[in-house]
């Protein structure tokens, strides 16, 4: 991407490298249970190690008020090291004396991960003192973690002014796969949208319509756009409160020329748990005692035959309860007819999103589409179309 500047643009050998990671995984009795974000920045530390340059790593870790020893990534070191294949030494603090002898006795490939750098208030508040004591042990700064690209913190974009600046490749992966879902795509484009609330997606959704031509809405946001068409949708999650505003996103879309299409059957039951009875019903025909836990068959065979005529799809939320069998049928299947259209080279898919993430893994399907961006909120913001002050930082003057 000649956008922003990537690795391809620097010169590493003999250099300090400062590269803000993400390494907010989950931890199991003091063990890394999921290694999905560090396996993602292997790439990127092998290569500045290899080209010659000391790899001192930043990242934060959890939520921390101050120094907190739960919190640290100390904890992180043993999965790291194993997974990176080489030693990987850590230093008790992110700035400071004993950051400078480290990072001075380090050998040219070395590998240090540094403290959480969110013990310090600075890095939140992108204090320029904080990012003066950041940048005095780096020579450039290697931005390897999208999804803490909407925060404007010292270790994200406060470094970028600071010091040469570059995207590392998980970075710049994710970027390209961004600019080939909305911001340049091959057309015709279709986005599904789904999840539990309108409320948190309106953003989203008023950008959406603007540059898809097919807008595909699923899950619990569904039902309030269903209720703003008049139809009865029983006890389902739904905020009946926003159908004033369901409708007006439909009329910004036709204004637009999106098509917006909801489910027009349903997976009803009574109750919320896996295998649940339930019936298959029109969306109009939902019993006042009734929930809808997922869309039916006609629904996903008409997604599946649309989706058939589109070049590229961006995806954020899943259609149903993909939790609870058998309420994970559409959202399997169309992930499933998806993937097999990516494979097949006719579809450029890009999937991002907490739940979506673990969607797309349900379905068996994370490998074999384009891309899936284990960025939560930063993914999100995209899709809105802001823009992202640690990937603003990095582009090219």
């Amino acid at each position: 991407m000649t956008a922003f500047r990537t690795l391809d643009d620097a010169d590493l050998a003999g250099k300090r490298a400062l590269v803000r990671v993400d390494l907010n995984v989950p931890m199991d009795n003091g063990a890394v249970s999921d290694t999905t974000r560090i396996d993602r920045i292997l790439p990127t530390i092998r290569e500045i190690s290899d080209k010659g340059a000391k790899v001192i790593l930043l990242a934060h870790f959890g939520r921390p008020k101050g120094r907190d020893d739960k919190n640290s990534l100390k904890q992180v070191v043993p999965a790291l090291a194993h997974a990176l294949g080489r030693p990987v030494t850590f230093v008790e603090d992110c700035i400071g004396e004993d950051v400078a002898k480290a990072v001075s006795a380090a050998k040219d490939g070395d590998v240090l991960l540094l403290e959480n750098t969110r013990f310090h208030a600075g890095d939140e508040k992108n204090d320029p003192d904080f990012v003066k004591a950041l940048a005095t042990n780096g020579d450039l700064y290697v931005n390897d973690a999208f999804s803490a690209a909407h925060r404007a913190h010292a270790s994200t974009e406060g470094l970028a002014h600071a010091l040469p600046a570059y995207a590392g490749r998980t970075m710049q992966a994710e970027l390209e796969a961004l600019s080939a879902g909305l911001d340049n795509p091959a057309r015709p484009v279709m986005a599904i949208v789904g999840g539990a609330k309108v409320s948190t997606k309106l953003d989203l959704l008023g950008n959406l319509v603007k540059k898809v031509d097919v807008l595909v809405i699923g899950g619990g946001m569904a039902n309030t756009f269903l209720a703003a068409r008049g139809l009865d949708v029983g006890k389902s999650l739904c905020e009946h409160d926003l159908t004033g505003t369901a409708r007006e996103i439909e009329e910004k879309a036709k204004a637009a020329g999106c098509q917006i299409m909801l489910p027009v059957d349903a997976m009803a039951a009574r109750e919320f748990k896996a295998h649940a009875e339930h019936r298959i019903v029109p969306v109009g025909e939902v019993a006042a005692d009734e929930m809808i836990l997922d869309a039916g068959p006609r629904s996903v065979e008409e997604v599946v035959a649309r989706l058939g005529t589109v070049k590229t799809l961006v995806w954020n939320g899943p259609f149903g309860a993909f939790e609870l069998p058998p309420f994970d049928k559409a959202t399997v299947t169309v992930a499933k007819a998806a993937a097999k259209r990516v494979q097949d080279g006719a579809l450029v898919a890009v999937a991002g999103g907490g739940d979506t993430v673990s969607a797309m893994n349900h379905a068996g399907v994370a490998e074999q589409l384009t891309y899936v961006s284990t960025a939560g909120g930063a993914f999100l913001e995209w899709m809105e179309g802001k823009p992202l002050p640690g990937v603003e930082a990095l582009r090219k003057g």
